[in-house]
Parts: C-alpha cells; structure tokens; sequence
C-alpha cells in the first residue's frame, strides 16, 4: 500500500447552463409572393442545401445534455428518471433519450434492486438508475519526483488497485515505459472489466491539449510527449493534465467539492503548485499554465530560491525543504515526509514543529490564493494538514477564522496519487460520454 510519500508530486462535465442552449431558430416562412415575381423554395429546394450549423449545434447539444445526466446519476444515484429531468432543466423525453444512449454503452443501468414491492395498484413502478460501475476501469499514473503510481479505478474514482514504482532514473521514455508495463500487469488482474482510457498526472507546466509535459524542472523533463509514449505502449487513449488541476476535477467529481460552484486546489508536495475552477470549468490558460504558483513570494519566508530570490512559495513548502530541515535539526532518518510524520506522532517536539511551521505556512499561501480569487471552496493536500489535527488548526488559524470554514484537507490522503492520474480520465468520461466511452470499443 501507498504513503503519503505520494503527496510528492510528481472532467469536467460541461455545465448544466450549457445544455440550454438552442440550435438556431429556423426562419419565418415565405409570404405569398406576387405572380410575376420567382417562385418561392420549395421545402425540399430549402432541404436541399441545408447549412452545418444546426448540424454541430446539435451535436455539442446532444454531447452537453449526455454529460450532465451522466453527471447526475453520479451525483444522486440511485435517482428516477423525472428526478433528472427535474435536476438539470431537460425535457423527459430527452432525458429518456438519453438514458437510453448511456445505457447501451454499458454506462449507467436501472437499479432494480432499489424498487420496493409492487404495489397491488395498476403500473409499472419507476426503476430508478444508476451507474454501472461493474464494466469499466480507467488507468492512472502519476509520475512523482521519487516514484511513480499506478492504479486502476472505477466510473465512482474508487481505487480498485494500485503500485508503486521508485525511479531508477528520470529518464521519461524509462519511467513511461515502467508505467505502462505496470499498467498492463493491474490489468490483466482484472479480466473481467474493459479499460477505458488512461489518465497521466504530473507536476510541473503540463500541456493538456497536446499531452505534453513542457518542463519539469525536478525530474528534468522537456517538451515529453507523454501522450503518444503511453497510447503506443498501451493501445489505449491517453489523457494528460498537470496534478493540481487532475485534484480538482477529482474533488468536484467525488470528494469535497461537490455541488461547489467555485473551488482552489493546493498542493504541497515536492512540487507546489494551485488549480482553480468555477461554474464546472478548471482553468488552464494557455498552453496550460494557469496555476503555477510556485515562485509568488510568500510572507515570512526564509528559504532561497533557484530563481534568486527568498521565500517563493515552492522553495519554503516543498517537501525536499521539509525533510532537509528536519536532518539539519537531527532527524537523521528523515529522507521522506513519512518519517518526519511517523516522528511527530512518537512525540519528538522537533519533528512537531516543523510540521506545525510547514502548515502554518501553507495556510498563508491558501490565503494569498483567497485574497485573489475568493473561492467558496479551498482544497489543500499536505502531509500534516492531512493526518495531523493539530496542523490542520495551525492552518485553519492563518487563513482566518472568518474563512477557515471554507478550507479543507483533501478526503483522499494516503489515495491522493492514484486517484489524481484516474481523475483525468474519468474528467473525460463526465465531460463527454458519448465519445469517450465509444472510443474504447
């Protein structure tokens, strides 16, 4: 099993607003023209020559409208067929439509076993669905400074299994390769289920249009193509987002951002870096490099940085500055943030300061990212903050205690990795699931 040690770094549904929307109106019919003038089209004239327009309209609809249903039955499975329509502003007949579609690619199903009796009255009771979790499994893999994860997970983001694999070296053509044979070992234990795809998550500027790592100054990674290295080597689609962003999408899937309209992700790992979304939409930017925090100065810091400068929030919070602290202090066993935790908990007063520092520090960065973006949700993954309550109050207690409440440890902890590669394939799945579940056949 994993530790926490996964904490070193390395879908979104489209919104229901969306699914609002209407192909073009069509346009008013003809008025009687005089005899001299040409004749008006005829419908089959009109039919003929018919614009694209509607045509894509349509399509982003239908792909839309799939999206939040799916996201629904995720969301309050079991759940009835007007509970939907009523849920997300569709029709009953494009819900049923729907439904329809989904359950023939082996997505969601009616859940028989949650009827009561029939009752002795006329009709057929309402069968309400739910997801079809038994078919499918994602792929996930998480390249972290130290190690890489690898995992399968179902369409709820649970881990069914996972490994670990320590780098022997940063190479990224080695440490890819690894991964897909880890991969295809998870695999071929589960017989019984078809992959879907596989999610990759790594720290640093990660291009997710191109499944492209850009630069990963830890490992050493340069414009890696990691998409096409892991789909020739797994046959599979590939699907490639920085961490930070891959937690959020897993948080407003399945952990503590539900329902949430707007929520910040912080990771603080050996690399630190932030993702925010709003109205179902992580933000990337372009090339995707929105949330690359780890050079804004934080207050208080002390530690230099490659950049020339002191206290940039990646130098002060990384966990390689952790455990270096904590060997300076005479932890001499403290090579990973694990061991600096184990100590904690035995009662070394060292150990516990430096947790309740690194924390308390943490909380200030949460609250520069508050100040500038006013979430109504703040997720932070740190390895104190999430098995220590005394650091989670340390933090809590910097950010304010009028803002303290919106502020939470990630419900994944010693899961965080394996659930952040998966996360970005299952983000694909609830985004469109008519193309991405039809992909995999």
């Amino acid at each position: 099993m994993p530790t926490p040690t996964s904490l070193s770094p390395s879908r979104t549904a489209a919104s229901p607003a969306a699914a609002s929307r209407t192909s073009p109106g069509r346009t008013a019919p003809a008025r009687t023209a005089p005899a001299r003038t040409a004749p008006a089209r005829t419908p089959l004239a009109r039919a003929s020559a018919p614009s694209p327009v509607p045509r894509v309209a349509d399509s982003d609809r239908r792909r839309t409208s799939a999206s939040v249903v799916l996201r629904s039955v995720l969301e309050h499975g079991p759940v009835a067929r007007s509970t939907i329509a009523r849920l997300t502003g569709l029709s009953p007949a494009s819900v049923t439509d729907h439904v329809a579609r989904l359950a023939g690619l082996g997505l969601v199903r009616e859940a028989v076993a949650a009827v009561p009796g029939r009752s002795k009255g006329a009709g057929r009771p309402h069968v309400p669905l739910d997801l079809d979790d038994s078919r499918f499994v994602v792929g996930g893999v998480h390249v972290a400074v130290p190690f890489t994860t690898v995992a399968l997970l179902d369409l709820r983001g649970r881990v069914l299994e996972r490994r670990e694999f320590k780098h022997r070296g940063t190479e990224p053509y080695e440490v890819l390769a690894r991964a897909a044979e880890g991969l295809a070992a998870l695999l071929a234990g589960a017989a019984g289920s078809r992959p879907l795809g596989v999610g990759v998550a790594v720290g640093g500027w990660v291009d997710r249009d191109s499944g492209t790592v850009v630069e990963h100054p830890l490992l050493g990674w340069r414009e890696v193509p990691v998409r096409e290295i892991l789909a020739a080597r797994t046959g599979l689609p590939v699907h490639v987002d920085g961490h930070a962003r891959a937690l959020v999408n897993a948080e407003r899937l399945f952990g503590q951002a539900r329902g949430s309209r707007s929520v910040l992700h912080l990771f603080a790992g050996n690399v630190v870096d932030a993702a925010f979304a709003t109205h179902d939409e992580v933000h990337h930017g372009p090339r995707s490099q929105a949330g690359s925090v780890a050079h804004l100065p934080l207050a208080g810091g002390t530690e230099p940085c490659d950049c020339g400068r002191t206290g940039c929030l990646q130098a002060e919070l990384s966990e390689l500055t952790l455990c270096r602290r904590a060997r300076e202090a005479g932890l001499v066993d403290a090579d990973n943030p694990m061991r600096v935790l184990a100590a904690a908990d035995a009662g070394n007063p060292v150990a516990v300061r430096l947790l309740r520092e690194r924390a308390r520090m943490t909380g200030r960065a949460a609250g520069l990212l508050l100040d500038v973006l006013n979430p109504e949700r703040v997720v932070v993954t740190e390895v104190g903050v999430l098995f220590r309550e005394d650091c989670l109050a340390a933090l809590r207690d910097e950010v304010g205690a009028e803002r303290a409440g919106c502020v939470a440890p990630t419900g994944f902890r010693d899961l965080v990795l394996a659930v952040a590669g998966g996360a970005v394939a299952l983000d694909v799945l609830y985004r469109d699931p008519l193309t991405a579940s039809s992909e995999s056949n």
